[in-house]
């Protein structure tokens, strides 16, 4: 491993906290950026995130953290993009970091950028001219919590150069984190978009009290659902059989962890999807993935009755126990 690469993780929450700590098992620093002045001066101070995954201590030794983005930019030869979806835009016009385009970056990100109907490559592809060979993906099926418990889990690190994914895994990999590797950005970032809306179905129905052998057609039916929508924007590449695919979206829709289902399982018991986001004090991705992928699929034409589901009843306020039933008659 070349420990004289240089790291940058973009973001704040526990995503962002649970790469840190990979991370910094493996470099002797590592920059990290958010925005929370007040979280940072902690993190300094404590040796860990006072608002997510508490538990993570750092190594102050380790860490350069700053409010500064562009000082983790042009300090950093990889980047690690781990800003929500629904927030990236925002953020990236607000501060207009430059010489993205000279850096390699891995997106953690799980959603899309609603204000392009975009998956993250392709945003940052457009908005910063990163080439498409130097932007990666960090994919599960993997969860912050597990990570913070040492608990073994795994990651598939996608990009178009392979030397870049390797770098990465082997960046990311320590004794409870088996890495492999994959050039199928697209795909991979396409179904991990998908899988949270797919969770956040699979909460809803929790929350209107279907059982487990309902559970079981659900995600049986979503994915075949995530197949013919990956194959319609991506051709026949992508093995959605492979844990980057369906171990992810297994993990998300079934784990006590999962913010997606939880969301969905609020949703579903009758919260409105304000109070569930108050509640949570947590972004579900599910949510703003939800109208991205329903925007998305305007081009394609694919049928998905679950993530059609989905959207009605978070933007057209269909009452959930009412769609989950018509969509109970089209699952097999």
């Amino acid at each position: 491993m070349n420990s004289d690469v240089k790291v940058g993780v973009l973001g704040g929450g526990s995503w962002a906290t649970a790469i840190m700590k990979m991370l910094s098992s493996n470099l002797p620093m590592v920059s990290w950026w958010m925005r929370n002045e007040a979280a940072a001066e902690h993190i300094r101070h404590y040796g860990h995130n006072p608002n997510y995954i508490q538990s993570i201590e750092f190594d102050k030794e380790k860490i350069h953290i700053s409010t500064n983005m562009q000082e983790v930019i042009d300090n950093s030869d990889i980047l690690v993009v781990a800003i929500p979806s629904g927030f990236l835009d925002k953020t990236m016009q607000d501060i207009k970091p430059l010489r993205l385009e000279n850096k390699i970056l891995f997106s953690a990100i799980k959603g899309i950028i609603n204000e392009y109907d975009s998956i993250p490559a392709m945003y940052l592809h457009q908005e910063f001219g990163t080439p498409y060979e130097n932007i990666g993906l960090i994919c599960g099926p993997c969860h912050a919590e597990e990570v913070a418990k040492e608990q073994l889990s795994y990651l598939t690190l996608a990009c178009p150069n392979q030397e870049y994914a390797k770098t990465m895994a082997e960046l990311l990999s320590t004794r409870y984190i088996k890495t492999s590797t994959s050039d199928d950005v697209f795909g991979a970032e396409v179904a991990a978009v998908l899988k949270n809306v797919y969770a956040v179905a699979s909460g809803l129905c929790h929350g209107l009290g279907y059982g487990d052998n309902f559970q079981a057609v659900l995600i049986s039916s979503a994915t075949r659902e995530m197949a013919r929508f990956i194959k319609a924007m991506n051709g026949a590449k992508s093995d959605v059989n492979s844990s980057a695919y369906l171990g992810d979206l297994l993990v998300t829709a079934y784990s006590p962890y999962s913010r997606n289902r939880t969301f969905g399982t609020m949703v579903g018991k009758g919260y409105s999807v304000k109070w569930a986001t108050i509640e949570m004090n947590m972004v579900a991705e599910g949510y703003y993935a939800a109208k991205g992928i329903y925007e998305m699929n305007k081009k394609y034409g694919v049928d998905m009755p679950i993530a059609d589901a989905v959207y009605r009843i978070l933007y057209e306020k269909i009452t959930p126990v009412v769609e989950m039933r018509i969509l109970a008659d089209k699952l097999d």
